[in-house]
Parts: C-alpha cells; structure tokens; sequence
C-alpha cells in the first residue's frame, strides 16, 4: 500500500507514437508513409526494419518531452500533431499522437542523491 508521501511523489507521462507522413508535397529525404516509433518514459522504441532519418529525428527529439507532459487543452503542444521534416524542400512530416499514460515516481527518476530510490528501470527487470 503506497503512503501518501508515495503518492505526492508521483507523477505521469504520455506514451507517444511518431508515425511517418507524407502530404501533398514529394518527400525528398527517406521518409517512408507509415514507419514509426514509440516514446515511453526516457525511452525510444522502434520496432524491427522500422527507420527515420537522424536529422528529421534530431529536430523531433526537443519537442517529444514537451508532448509527454500535460498542457492545457488550447495550448499549441496539445492540439498541433505534425511536425515538418527539417529540410524545407521535403513533403514528409511525423505525426506525433498521445497513446497512453506512464506514471512514474520521483525518488525512481531523479538523479539528487538525498532524494534518489531505485531506478523504474530497475524495478521491471
């Protein structure tokens, strides 16, 4: 039975789905309609044969914490799902879904030593 001390140590993130799209206009750079990968916690999870491209990921990963965290319902992080490749001469595009929420304790995820406990990661090992 968690303490209410635990449960003030709580907190949650969405799980996310980034999912290749592919508009109107040509995709210059190898994006593929369909291909996607998982955010849950810290981590990024692809599925086998699934690929993106390191520069369109470098320009998602800023963005993907701010879409795990909760906003306000008219805040542009929950209502806007695409973001554009990089490169502005490409049609592709992510879509970036909310999929899921993951609850997770401060003591199991913060790096301050007075306030660390084990690891979440640790815990399902």
């Amino acid at each position: 039975m968690m303490s209410a001390a635990q449960d003030a140590d709580d907190f949650w993130l969405y799980d996310l789905r980034v999912e290749t799209v592919v508009g109107d206009r040509q995709s210059v750079c190898r994006h593929v309609e369909g291909e996607s990968f998982r955010v849950e916690g810290e981590l990024l999870i692809f599925d086998p044969q699934q690929k993106v491209s390191m520069y369109a990921l470098a320009a998602l990963l800023p963005l993907l914490p701010a879409k795990q965290r909760p906003t306000s319902d008219n805040d542009w992080m929950s209502t806007d799902a695409e973001i554009a490749c990089p490169d502005p001469h490409c049609g592709g595009r992510f879509r970036v879904t909310r999929v899921g929420k993951r609850t997770f304790r401060h003591a199991e995820t913060t790096g301050l030593p007075d306030q660390r406990d084990t690891p979440y990661w640790k815990d399902a090992e």
